[in-house]
């Protein structure tokens, strides 16, 4: 497909020719793709309920995310939600606001939530990219869709864990805060690296377990068994990333969190 035929598209026009098996009647009537239809889900954990509710959707982007994520991150020392987007572009190989160079490149947010994240990628994409937000929750994306305004992202109601997606499509991948909500994180990780095109890049933002103390991994898994949160060591994500094939793999560690990323094949510069 020409760079022409790409701009001529829609949005949604270009995400149906990233899918495995793409609907022969696409769903967009909630101003969304929706894969999964109105068929029942698996019961979700208490945490991924929460992700689901109709009132937390209000709340993520203002006061949910950056209060309880900066605390997370140690606030007023960690990097604030600015900041963090900042590093998101960077480590992907994105480009900031305003900048004339900006890379038409291709990109997926894992677990998008409302959006906040999808657009602040967005911003870092030039002319002729498309930025993919996915998420479960169909009243997270309602507010994604409510806010934004960028011809250049498209919404896809999917499973984060088994992506629609075809091999080696996006040359960026982002999962920030959503990896610990997964049932099956590891599964969820070789869909993000199958995905990449060689040499993607691939950033996460997620929970971290301060102290390696026996006592320290049994909280976490009666954490993860009673809520459906899973803390994950100092280790395990870049062990995780290394063994995938990812090389140059940077980790920042913060008290409750952690941001590791990587590249697919190729070192990052």
């Amino acid at each position: 497909m020409s760079k022409s035929t790409v701009r001529g598209a829609s949005a949604v026009e270009r995400v149906l020719g990233l899918l495995r098996d793409p609907p022969a009647e696409p769903d967009t009537s909630a101003g969304h793709l929706d894969l999964l239809g109105p068929g029942a889900q698996p019961s979700p954990s208490l945490a991924q309920s929460a992700m689901e509710s109709t009132f937390l959707p209000q709340i993520y982007e203002h006061v949910w995310r950056p209060v309880g994520f900066n605390l997370a991150k140690g606030w007023p020392f960690g990097p604030d939600t600015a900041a963090e987007h900042a590093m998101a572009r960077d480590w992907l190989g994105l480009s900031h606001p305003g900048y004339a160079a900006r890379p038409p490149a291709t990109v997926l947010d894992v677990a998008c939530g409302p959006g906040n994240v999808t657009r602040a990628l967005a911003e870092g994409v030039g002319r002729g990219g498309l930025v993919v937000g996915l998420d479960t929750s169909q009243t997270m994306l309602a507010r994604a869709v409510e806010d934004t305004a960028d011809g250049d992202v498209c919404y896809v109601r999917g499973d984060a864990v088994d992506l629609p997606f075809r091999d080696g499509t996006f040359d960026a991948v982002c999962c920030f805060g959503a990896l610990y909500l997964f049932d099956d994180p590891w599964t969820a990780l070789d869909g993000m690296t199958r995905v990449l095109k060689p040499g993607g890049r691939l950033i996460i933002l997620t929970s971290r377990r301060p102290v390696p103390l026996t006592a320290a991994r049994i909280g976490g898994e009666l954490i993860r068994r009673a809520t459906g949160l899973t803390v994950f060591g100092d280790r395990e994500i870049t062990r995780a990333l290394s063994e995938r094939g990812f090389t140059a793999v940077r980790q920042h560690r913060y008290p409750l969190m952690q941001v590791v990323g990587g590249s697919r094949g190729h070192p990052l510069p």
